[in-house]
């Protein structure tokens, strides 16, 4: 099985991707093969550009919210199992100390 890595393209390139086959007049397939990704993916860019367009947020925008939320829900759950095991040694000692 060959060894295939992902390739982490930039949001500049992403918008600039989703502009071309907005001014081009060019087919998306088309502009996707000149650079060198598939066309389903352009599709998808163009499809998130609008979603986000439409909610007059700017894509970077948008991310930087969801990585926020992301990262406040794993915090969120580490506090409640810290909580939870706090409330379990409490009761625990509470009980040696009678």
């Amino acid at each position: 099985m060959p060894d295939t890595t992902r390739r982490q393209l930039t949001d500049p390139f992403k918008s600039e991707a989703v502009r071309l086959t907005q001014e081009s007049g060019r087919p998306v397939a088309q502009v996707a093969r000149e650079l060198g990704i598939s066309d389903h993916v352009l599709y998808r860019w163009r499809s998130e550009q609008r979603h986000v367009e439409s909610q007059g947020r700017m894509c970077p925008a948008v991310r930087a919210e969801q990585d926020e939320l992301t990262r406040l829900t794993r915090e969120n759950e580490t506090l409640r199992k810290v909580r939870d095991f706090l409330r379990r040694a409490a009761a625990f000692f509470a009980r040696e100390s009678k």
